[in-house]
């Protein structure tokens, strides 16, 4: 009877902890000069996709509800129209596989392994802490100038994604504060409350160093939006302490405060006098539209927009961005995508991959909000709701001036998964039971 009873506590270990795994890998270092592509967190989704099916096959239960399915399917074809005007094979094939890890197979796995709102919040407090650890990286490299180089200074944080992938720190610090403001805006315990409001508030330092303008833009839109829908008390005592820390934040600079100014104000000078780089995005965005223009219904096929590339840009598009710093030597970094995931899909897929993409990511929304405002008065799992509609609307927000790319993007598809689950998923559904402890469950399935 003793080496009986290990097994019962094996079952009750919560499926998502390989999903865990995979956002923990991504605190590992990459190799520096690195091409930033798939990296082991992508191998290893791969592997909790495959786990997730032979589950699936063990329980013999439906994996899907027909409005998940619908709604996580429903880019499958606008990609494989595309996949086969792609200028090979396999390009087409690679860059559907890709497509359908981030946007269909990692989220639908998420979705079926969280089992209620104990394993959502495990997943949350997974992106906290990875946000704090990038985080942690990214301000050591700024007070020791061995970042990445910004202004002829090694001081921008990066965390462990290095100077080719300077989008990656920022985006994974973006989710952990976002993670971390819903947690606060909840009803859980008051301690579990506290210590997420303190996690938000030190990931705001490492975010501000991350220099990078669409992650401050799309975490402020996010974060006024979770303070709206979690309402007008509490976003103003919530907007009231996070003035204070800006305050704080700002005052301490030093040498920092200036560069932080002027890339703040660069924001609203992109259309007056914009920046190199900005003046790269805005010709590779009118290259895209271009693209679409020639093949609007089904575009240029997958992965082909640098072929397309510089038959549709203007002169103003320079042959490169610079990189250096952050363990990396110097080196020209090709731009190979119009840092716009909408014009991106509109140039590669036409009308018919970007209405089947936005379109489903609509539906999730509308979907989310929906059961966010039936349970935004006294239902459980309020800070559920904050967390996964504020993730959608971050990375909604930032697709408008970023795209999929490096191996941070699998951290986006683990995000979609928690935003499908909270959307789609019901407490009276068979796939994902009402939240109770494991030992009633096991009593109740015992009598039956």
């Amino acid at each position: 009877m003793t080496h009986a009873l290990p097994l019962p506590r094996v079952r009750q270990l919560s499926p998502v902890l390989p999903v865990v795994a995979v956002v923990a890998l991504l605190g590992l270092p990459l190799a520096p000069g690195g091409e930033g592509g798939a990296g082991p967190a992508d191998a290893l989704s791969a592997l909790v996709v495959l786990y997730c099916a032979v589950r699936l096959l063990r329980d013999r239960r439906r994996p899907l509800s027909r409005t998940a399915a619908v709604l996580l399917g429903l880019p499958v074809a606008g990609l494989a129209l595309a996949a086969m005007g792609a200028s090979s094979p396999g390009e087409g094939l690679s860059g559907m596989g890709r497509y359908l890890q981030v946007f269909v197979l990692v989220p639908a796995t998420v979705l079926l392994l969280v089992r209620g709102r104990g394993d959502f919040r495990l997943l949350a407090w997974s992106f906290v802490g990875l946000g704090l650890w990038q985080g942690a990286i990214g301000v050591h490299q700024y007070a020791t100038g061995t970042g990445a180089s910004y202004q002829g200074e090694m001081i921008r944080a990066v965390g462990t994604f290095g100077s080719q992938d300077v989008m990656g720190m920022a985006t994974v610090v973006s989710f952990g504060l976002v993670c971390a403001t819903g947690l606060a805006l909840g009803r859980t315990a008051v301690r579990q409350r506290v210590v997420a409001a303190g996690c938000a508030l030190a990931l705001l330092l490492p975010l501000a160093l991350s220099f990078s303008r669409g992650a401050w833009i799309a975490t402020a839109v996010t974060c006024t939006v979770q303070l709206v829908l979690a309402g007008t008390r509490r976003a103003l005592k919530v907007g009231a302490a996070v003035a204070a820390a800006g305050v704080i934040l700002v005052g301490g600079f030093g040498v920092g405060t200036a560069m932080l100014q002027e890339r703040i104000t660069s924001i609203t000078q992109v259309a007056d006098a914009p920046d190199q780089s900005v003046t790269d995005r805005y010709t590779m965005w009118a290259a895209a539209v271009g693209m679409w223009r020639e093949q609007p219904l089904t575009g240029v096929g997958l992965k082909g927009f640098p072929e397309h590339r510089d038959a549709h840009a203007s002169l103003a598009l320079s042959s490169g961005s610079d990189t250096d710093g952050a363990g990396a030597s110097f080196r020209r970094q090709p731009l190979l995508s119009p840092h716009n995931m909408y014009l991106l899909i509109l140039a590669e897929q036409g009308l018919a991959g970007l209405l089947a993409l936005a379109g489903s990511w609509l539906a999730l929304l509308v979907c989310g909000l929906r059961r966010l405002i039936r349970v935004r008065r006294d239902g459980p799992g309020l800070d559920c709701g904050l967390i996964a509609c504020g993730l959608l609307v971050w990375q909604l927000t930032d697709f408008a001036y970023a795209d999929i790319g490096g191996p941070a993007t699998v951290l986006t598809a683990v995000g979609f998964g928690l935003v499908g689950w909270w959307a789609l998923a019901t407490s009276g559904s068979r796939e994902i039971p009402a939240e109770r402890p494991a030992g009633v469950a096991a009593e109740k399935a015992a009598a039956r």
